[in-house]
């Protein structure tokens, strides 16, 4: 019977996520998806200064593009977590490298839905390594029925809503923003 907590668990969190899922995408009538990632950025009300990080170091063209890509999107509040002067400073035109890799540290080349995430896992006896654009890696892990991402440095961020699809790949809320290096 042991062997069997782990699938059902698994299952249990794979119908959890697909089913909060924050937006449902509207379908052309082609069958695409209406929206690119950067696209839906500026529409979100939650995502307001990763969109100012987006335009600050000209990534917004990129993420309209074809991809795919999966974006582990901090929410504004996320942000908040950082001191004022750090996400004030971040955006300033001189420190243009320095928010680019931290962006970046968010973005992973490939669509990584909610269940590849949690079958990645399962492959990996319960943590899932990713390499992002940046060049880093992010590990995933459980704690609950919660996707957790983690940096290098230990630094955690938990999955609030998955599989926001997009024409051009995922969008997955967390709830801090991770660190490609101690800043």
């Amino acid at each position: 019977m042991k062997c069997l907590v782990p699938p059902v668990t698994l299952l249990l969190l794979l119908t959890t996520f697909l089913s909060v899922a924050q937006e449902n995408p509207q379908r052309s009538q082609d069958g695409e998806f209406g929206k690119s990632i950067s696209e839906r950025t500026e529409d979100s009300k939650n995502h307001k200064t990763l969109l100012a990080a987006l335009k600050a170091i000209d990534l917004e063209e990129t993420l309209d593009e074809d991809g795919p890509f999966t974006v582990f999107a901090p929410s504004d509040i996320a942000f908040q977590k950082l001191s004022a002067d750090k996400v004030a400073s971040l955006l300033h035109p001189e420190n243009k490298k320095e928010l680019h890799s931290v962006i970046t540290y968010h973005i992973v080349a490939g669509e990584l839905t909610a269940s590849k995430i949690l079958k990645a896992m399962c492959r990996g006896n319960g943590t899932a390594t990713f390499t992002t654009v940046q060049g880093n890696k992010i590990t995933a892990t459980l704690s609950g029925i919660d996707i957790i991402l983690k940096d290098n440095f230990g630094n955690a961020a938990k999955i609030t809503t998955a599989d926001s699809n997009q024409c051009n790949g995922i969008v997955h809320e967390i709830d801090s923003v991770i660190l490609p290096k101690k800043i």
